[in-house]
Parts: structure tokens; sequence; C-alpha cells
């Protein structure tokens, strides 16, 4: 009789740890569901509904971009998205399925899908993503509509003009074309930079929906300057092509998530501040040239 019940509870051990993913799953939490992705609710060990959902799901949704050198670059060859942003999307995930960084990657357990400034923020509101990691600029206007997380990341933007435009000085930009992203604080950024130093310099503004259509538009000469965040301009530079000195508009990144989703939210600034003090994030920006 003994021997069947030890035999009993060996089963059910061995049912529970191969029904658990990475070591902090909680796969057998009771949980009080909150409606469609709510976090007002928590299951019995106290995670999070929308949390939960994630975990059950298996698969972290991020939205990112596809189109940026070191930050988030779609591979041609293999499909996998590569950089900066990527790897911190692979941390968050590592703290909510409870594994390393390296075993999130290795396990797949974010699910990428490349977004625009134009396309981020809907596909967030309709739940198609859980989170945006996307050089996403924190703004007070764009607060009152997603969570986002302490700035992992700071930054200016640039102006990059070609070699024989004869541009040297941001005064040479009036009457000019700027190419812009779509949805982007770039336009009124600048304008606020010239007011404040007393400049008289008024371009024309074009927004593009990418940074490649931006950096083709100067090369063949469609626009007179591509103006973008620093960081990301410094994938586009070449031999034809070269930074203006004046930098203006600090931007701040952060990870964004849908305002109803708290519980997430609290889970990424926790984990993008412990990044930022244990020196993962500076690692990180190292690795991939940031710095």
């Amino acid at each position: 009789m003994k021997k069947r019940i030890l035999c009993a509870t060996l089963a059910a051990m061995m049912t529970t740890a191969a029904l658990t993913g990475c070591s902090g799953s909680s796969g057998n939490a009771q949980t009080t569901t909150a409606a469609d992705g709510g976090s007002s609710s928590a299951s019995s060990d106290g995670t999070a509904a929308d949390v939960k959902k994630i975990r059950d799901r298996g698969v972290l949704k991020v939205g990112c971009k596809s189109d940026v050198p070191k930050f988030s670059l779609q591979n041609t060859a293999t499909g996998e998205y590569e950089g900066f942003e990527d790897d911190l999307a692979y941390n968050i995930a590592g703290e909510i399925f409870g594994c390393t960084a390296d075993e999130a990657k290795e396990k797949k357990l974010v699910e990428f899908q490349g977004v625009t400034a134009k396309t981020r923020g809907p596909l967030l509101e309709n739940g198609e993503i859980d989170l945006v990691i996307a050089t996403f600029t924190i703004t007070d206007d764009r607060k009152e509509t997603y969570n986002f997380s302490t700035p992992y990341y700071t930054d200016a933007v640039g102006l990059l003009v070609n070699n024989d435009s004869g541009i040297s000085t941001i005064e040479d930009l009036n009457g000019k074309i700027i190419g812009v992203a779509q949805s982007s604080t770039t336009k009124e950024g600048f304008k606020d930079y010239v007011d404040e130093k007393g400049l008289n310099v008024k371009p024309e503004f074009q927004e593009f929906d990418s940074y490649p259509a931006l950096a083709q538009a100067l090369a063949t000469k469609q626009i007179d300057c591509f103006s973008v965040d620093g960081a990301i301009l410094a994938g586009y530079i070449n031999d034809s092509n070269h930074l203006l000195d004046d930098r203006f508009a600090e931007q701040e990144y952060g990870v964004a998530s849908a305002k109803k989703n708290t519980g997430l939210a609290e889970l990424v600034d926790k984990k993008v501040n412990a990044m930022l003090s244990d020196g993962t994030m500076d690692a990180l920006e190292t690795q991939w040239g940031l710095k």
C-alpha cells in the first residue's frame, strides 16, 4: 500500500514538472482571470492576470523596428530580428517566463512583429502585440494613452545631409526639404530648437513611412536632409553623407504597453530598472555599438 502511494506521489510530481516551462513560469497557478487581458485580478501566487495570460500563451508578442541598424534589424537571410532592443525583449521575456534571456531566445519565447511609427500604437491598442520596444519616444501626450517604462536609452535628433549639398550648418536648411518619419516628434523638435536659438530657419518637412525610404530619398536628392534620432542615423552614414553638428530634442525611449495592462507594465518597469542598475543595459549598448 505504501509503495502504491509513493508511486502515485512521484507520478504527480513528474507530471507537474513536465507541465512547467522555464523555471519561474508558475504554470500551476490558480488564476482569477481579468476580462480580455486586464490586470486588476491576480493569480493565487500574486501574478497579474495580464502577465499570466502571456505565460499561458507561451510567447511574448513584441512590436519592434525591422529597419534600424543596431537597435532592431530583420536579418534578410534568416528572418530573425537582431539588435539592442530585441535583446531587451528577450530579457523581459526571461523575467515573465522565469528563465534567462539566452534561454528565452533559444526557446523562441518572443514573437517579433515589425512596426513603424504609424502602426505601433494601433497594434498595441488592439492587443495584437503586448509591448512596443521600437525607439518609442516618451512624451506627455503619449503617456496619456500608453504605459511607459523608465527610459532605457536617451538620444537626441540629428541632421544627415549629402556631402555635395553645400549644407554645412543648420542655417543652410532654410527653404530646404527635411525628411522625417511619420508620426515622429522631429518636426516639432526642430521648430522649438531654432526658435530657442533665435534662428530664421524655415524648411519644408516631408514625411516617409520608413527609415530606408528616407535614406533612399536623401541619396537620390529627393530631400535635402534626413532627420531622426542620432543613434538611428548612425546606421545610415556612408562616404557620401555626413552629420551636421547640431543636435536637438532629447529623446527618451521607453517600453510601451497598453494602458489597461498595469501588471505587465509594472513587471517591465522593474526589469528595466534592474538592468540599468546591474549593468546589463550598459553591456547591451556596448555590444551593439551604441556607446
